[in-house]
């Protein structure tokens, strides 16, 4: 509930004489890992988490163009879906923002590394700007763009030890090309 559908709760209940029933307001926890310098990060618990959403995405556009093309459906399944797909693909893009751009992608300090870096950035941008694309659209391309980047990110990030470890741990589906020097 936003803050305005929360004033207007709370200011009806006291216009009806109800100021003591209004519903409390609970603190919301915060989606991603604190931006504080604790150390512990689940790097890879957040990929797993944009490929789910992914996977969210694509069910949705899929859904959303099966009720396009039958001769009735409910709206309001409809509108869930497009407010499921559009809030998948938001995350993604909160969770690029606030957690490997602004925690886990690191600027070299100096002309080492810089390549690796850039090529993060690229890809991370390109994440975004695909989650967007499937805000916008039902074009399954999109979706296929995003698991690619997603995958790209991995190779990009993740160590060779770490890429084994993910493949022994959680099965083939993290088993990626590419070099990092990510470090635990």
């Amino acid at each position: 509930m936003n803050r305005f559908a929360i004033s207007a709760v709370l200011l009806g209940a006291a216009s009806l004489g109800f100021a003591n029933t209004a519903p409390t307001v609970e603190p919301v926890p915060a989606p991603f890992h604190c931006q504080v310098p604790c150390g512990i990060y689940g790097d890879e618990l957040r990929v797993s988490m944009m490929n789910e959403d992914i996977d969210t995405i694509a069910k949705g556009m899929s859904q959303i163009r099966e009720m396009e093309a039958a001769d009735s459906f409910a709206h309001n399944q409809m509108v869930r879906w497009v407010m499921a797909k559009d809030a998948h693909a938001g995350a993604i893009q909160e969770q690029v923002a606030s957690y490997w751009l602004a925690q886990r992608i690191k600027a070299p300090t100096g002309r080492e590394g810089n390549e690796r870096y850039v090529r993060q950035l690229k890809i991370l941008h390109g994440i975004t700007v695909a989650a967007m694309k499937c805000k916008q659209t039902t074009d399954a391309a999109h979706v296929e763009k995003l698991r690619g980047l997603v995958k790209e990110l991995e190779a990009a990030y993740f160590s060779e030890a770490d890429r084994k470890h993910m493949k022994a741990e959680h099965g083939p589906e993290h088993d990626r090309d590419g070099g990092g020097e990510h470090k635990r």
